[in-house]
């Protein structure tokens, strides 16, 4: 059979135990003399072990006291931040996190779960899009943080990480063999026009098979094996496989991964969420 403490008796004699006596105790904690002295009469008995030594005067902890007062502090203090971040409006609000779609997985799930446990009270507004798109929201202060995916860094940008630009396509698929090479893209994909650079310098006709506004018609496509397109290593989804083309295919360089922070991001809970983000995109 579970027994649990009163944190209110835990809490009037840890009071006692450090102002050194009970009427100054109540005085903090807004009770009564009697009340206070109910209360750790009522843990002692609930323990079957004396707290104070009352043969002499003033507040004298035992041996059992002592070690009570430890864990009296440890208990209280979590039980206080906890109530705090679940009833504080200093962790009620809402972050604008603009997101490019290439990066979303596998990263991003993990980070917004994690946080939303620490932080439930807090509203995540996430923005999918393009790497331009956000720069201009972030611009505009309709972002309080985006990620990008590019080879440059704007000024009041910090690079994540760099990683490399891998072909992918259907598991198992022939899509790649075919040429004119079929690509998939996205109407504003940042990628693009380094993957055709590409082909283009290595002298591998081409042609746009696919091209949507919308990610997961690309991804389909591909899976499909209709065409081909150009992911960051690492974000490859279920769905598709990087393409072990044995140089048949150029190689694509490599791309930053980068976080844009706008100043007014100064809370506690809005920093805890931005070093998530870096702690998971970096490396």
């Amino acid at each position: 059979m579970a027994h649990n403490l009163d944190l209110t008796a835990l809490r009037a004699f840890a009071t006692v135990a450090e102002v050194g006596g009970v009427t100054r105790a109540a005085g903090l904690l807004h009770l009564t003399q009697s009340a206070v002295s109910m209360q750790i009469k009522r843990l002692e008995e609930a323990l079957g072990r004396a707290l104070f030594d009352r043969a002499g005067r003033g507040v004298v902890l035992t041996a059992d006291g002592e070690q009570l007062l430890g864990y009296a502090r440890r208990m209280l203090a979590l039980n206080d931040e906890v109530w705090h971040r679940f009833t504080s409006a200093a962790f009620e609000g809402e972050v604008v996190l603009g997101v490019p779609n290439d990066v979303v997985y596998p990263a991003l799930p993990p980070v917004l779960q994690r946080f939303h446990a620490e932080f439930p009270r807090m509203k995540v507004t996430l923005v999918s899009s393009y790497t331009r798109r956000l720069k201009e929201m972030f611009a505009r202060g309709d972002c309080d943080v985006i990620l990008t995916t590019e080879n440059e860094v704007d000024a009041g940008g910090r690079r994540l990480s760099s990683r490399p630009l891998v072909w992918v396509g259907a598991p198992g698929g022939q899509a790649w063999r075919q040429r004119p090479l079929r690509l998939a893209f996205e109407t504003r994909n940042i990628f693009r026009r380094d993957v055709e650079a590409a082909l283009d310098a290595s002298a591998i006709e081409w042609e746009v098979a696919v091209t949507s506004e919308m990610s997961r018609t690309i991804e389909v496509s591909c899976a499909a094996d209709l065409a081909v397109h150009a992911l960051l290593e690492g974000t490859v989804p279920a769905t598709l496989e990087q393409i072990d083309h044995g140089g048949a295919l150029p190689d694509l360089g490599t791309m930053g991964v980068n976080i844009y922070v706008a100043d007014t991001l100064r809370g506690q809970a809005e920093q805890a969420l931005v070093a998530k983000l870096r702690q998971a995109y970096s490396g």
